[in-house]
């Protein structure tokens, strides 16, 4: 888990550095020089802060189903600490999510919320797992406590949650595809996707210790 936790860390901050300190311009000279994309101009930095925040929330919201589902047919407490821990981290990386994209809504769209109707179904997400989370915090019996969390499952989000997405009702198609991705900015966006995901897991690991230790601590003084 050391690699993990200081692989997470390194790349993170490569992508924070390149995304921010790397110039953009018209007509890149070399890998160290990001193109300007049509309709998002240099905003397009938040693409290396948006989408991995938004891919590791679904990523962990479907981590805490799996277990939360494994709970239901095994009865095993580790499984229950495993699915909150992973729930708890999806509702962080679904806000930090949210706020990435409603700075670039602001940007290029010139509100921050719209109440549209993907903007509204991330907004009834958050409310559910708001809810869960006052659930669990309400029930004192562990073992009612886990079964009746473990009912909660992510609700399916629309096809696109950005002005210009596939399906988009308006008709406009998207301001971003990728095949409009450069090849070296592609390069930081995946790099950003697996510092992400390894920084989900190092905190997922961490969260599942300090759950098993909150449960042992109640034990003793029961």
């Amino acid at each position: 888990m050391t690699y993990v936790k200081y692989g997470s860390i390194i790349l993170i901050t490569l992508v924070i550095v390149a995304g921010i300190g790397i110039p953009m311009s018209l007509e890149p000279a070399g890998f160290f020089e990001f193109p300007l994309i049509p309709g998002l101009e240099d905003k397009a930095r938040n693409i290396f802060f948006h989408v991995p925040t938004a891919w590791t929330s679904v990523l962990a919201f479907l981590v805490g189903t799996f277990f939360g589902i494994r709970y239901l047919r095994t009865k095993n407490i580790e499984d229950d600490y495993k699915s909150v821990s992973a729930a708890g981290l999806g509702l962080l990386f679904c806000i930090l999510a949210t706020v990435t994209g409603a700075l670039w809504a602001k940007f290029n769209w010139g509100t921050f919320w719209n109440w549209d109707p993907r903007q509204t179904s991330i907004f009834i997400l958050l409310l559910i797992y708001g809810a869960y989370f006052a659930l669990r915090s309400a029930i004192e019996s562990d073992e009612k406590r886990a079964s009746l969390s473990a009912v909660f499952v992510m609700p399916r989000m629309t096809a696109g949650l950005h002005p210009g997405a596939r399906d988009d009702p308006s008709g406009k198609g998207p301001l971003m595809q990728s095949g409009m991705i450069a090849g070296n900015m592609r390069v930081f966006f995946y790099l950003s996707l697996l510092g992400f995901t390894l920084l989900f897991i190092w905190l997922l690991n961490l969260r599942i210790r300090a759950a098993r230790l909150e449960h042992e601590h109640s034990r003793q003084q029961h």
